[in-house]
């Protein structure tokens, strides 16, 4: 799409919406946004959380004709799925719980002006077809109600996931998509800006400065270099979070002799996240068979570390009475679980416990020994809710020594 705007009127659009930087691609958004202002087509625009894609709505709203009217900008992700319809297209009086007045939805507010839907990809897919005849002809029914109403709104969307492949996964309209997508605008990554990055640095400090009269944060080439080195996954975002957190920690109050503080790299490092940390995959569900829950993983991972915990408890205790110089022939001490150990494929047998006891020997060390079975025994009785078969196949004993054990404790 071909621009006329220049480098002046660039510099000047960028200072009256707040907008640092120089990158191509930026710039190239700006531009389009420019572009397309003066028309009434529907934008999509796209990129990832917090890069800053709420002021290409702004810019397109106030270069249009549409200036004069309402400029709505609306979180499709943040207003729950079950009164989603009622926000965006109005409800009548009574057509749900808690409708007790009839309301105007932002399609019927805005008409005349601009409605900025971001995160659109989270949108139910009722809620798509609803849109979808917005944008066809500018007609929307209230919820509650079969009178059929005009509007006539710029509708302008943003979302941070790719559309084409949540179409392809069922979870977008095929059709609803074509229709935003005619004109895209794509706004860069923090990581895709290099040479933007110290620019924005030195503005989010440089106003914190000013509003705390706190000294201004100054860099070595070698912090520039690690901020730059970053892959910034919470862009602009995370950039200005942690801008304002040094500018907070390093800062001093400012006086006649101190008006900056230096950062060195070493210092810039400690508010910069781990990135192996950062670089962690986040779980996607696959939404078939065989998937596994969040729950489900937590619930294995708490069992195995409970389980690692009994085993290095008694594992001490059998060091211990080592160390101690204790008779352990009296006592036959059960086998500790090793890498692989399955408690589902234990052998259960009924022959022999596991754990024989010597009724001769009365010692300390032995009193020690069969106190930690016993809490053993309880914890995995506990676990299993009181099903011996199940405890029993968890410690790889036989339910014989189970019930010898409640037998004992109910005698004494």
């Amino acid at each position: 799409m071909a621009t006329n705007i220049d480098s002046q009127e660039l510099q000047r659009l960028k200072n009256r919406y707040d907008i640092i930087g120089n990158d191509a691609l930026l710039n190239r958004a700006l531009e389009t946004a420019v572009a397309v202002a003066p028309t009434d087509l529907t934008v999509l625009i796209s990129g990832e959380s917090g890069v800053g894609k709420d002021v290409i709505p702004q810019i397109i709203h106030q270069m249009s004709r549409r200036r004069n009217g309402k400029y709505l900008a609306i979180n499709c992700g943040a207003i729950p799925e079950g009164t989603i319809n009622a926000e965006l297209f109005g409800h009548e009086k009574g057509s749900f719980t808690g409708a007790v007045s009839e309301r105007k939805g932002y399609f019927e507010e805005a008409d005349g002006g601009t409605l900025f839907l971001d995160e659109i990809g989270e949108l139910p897919r009722d809620t798509q077809a609803m849109l979808l005849r917005v944008l066809q002809n500018g007609e929307f029914i209230k919820v509650g109600s079969s009178k059929v109403q005009k509007t006539d709104v710029r509708v302008v969307a943003a979302t941070n996931v790719n559309l084409a492949y949540a179409v392809a996964q069922g979870k977008f309209r095929e059709d609803l998509y074509f229709r935003l997508n005619a004109i895209t605008i794509q706004v860069p990554a923090l990581r895709e800006r290099k040479d933007d990055i110290y620019l924005l640095f030195r503005k989010f400090t440089s106003d914190f400065s000013e509003k705390y009269s706190r000294t201004k944060i100054s860099l070595t080439h070698d912090a520039i270099t690690m901020l730059r080195a970053y892959r910034w996954p919470g862009n602009i975002r995370q950039l200005k979070n942690i801008s304002e957190t040094i500018s907070a920690l390093e800062s001093a109050p400012l006086s006649p002799t101190s008006e900056r503080t230096e950062v060195d790299a070493r210092t810039i490092a400690r508010y910069i996240p781990d990135e192996q940390d950062s670089l962690i995959p986040a779980t996607v569900s696959a939404g078939g068979g065989g998937s596994m829950s969040d729950s489900d993983k937590q619930m294995i991972v708490k069992a195995i570390m409970d389980l690692k915990q009994e085993v290095d408890h008694l594992r001490r205790m059998v060091l211990a009475q080592k160390s101690e110089g204790a008779d352990q022939k009296s006592v036959a001490t059960p086998a500790l679980p090793e890498a692989g150990y399955s408690p589902a494929a234990a052998d259960v047998r009924d022959e022999e416990p596991e754990w024989q006891e010597s009724t001769a020997s009365s010692g300390p060390q032995n009193v020690s020994l069969r106190k930690a079975n016993d809490e053993m025994i309880e914890r995995a009785l506990a676990r299993h809710g009181g099903k011996v078969k199940a405890a029993a196949a968890e410690l790889g004993i036989s339910e014989r020594t189970i019930y010898r054990k409640l037998a004992e404790r109910k005698e004494k």
